[in-house]
């Protein structure tokens, strides 16, 4: 409730319920890749993959769901 900034616990649980509606049946499994400049990061994204971070030698990598 705090880290969300909910004043209520309501609010939380309705966030907690949509989660649990929305991923019942996702895996935690991921599709990963890795790419190095930014046309390809654009390709991924545009195919529903999700940005994660950019390493120390500036490989991007991203995920999607299984």
């Amino acid at each position: 409730m705090n880290y969300l900034g909910h004043k209520s616990v309501k609010n939380t649980m309705l966030y907690i319920q949509l989660e649990q509606a929305i991923y019942k049946e996702a895996s935690d499994q991921f599709t990963c890749r890795i790419v190095s400049n930014a046309e390809d990061a654009k390709g991924l994204v545009e195919t529903g993959f999700e940005y994660v971070c950019t390493t120390p030698q500036d490989a991007m990598l991203f995920r999607k769901r299984k």
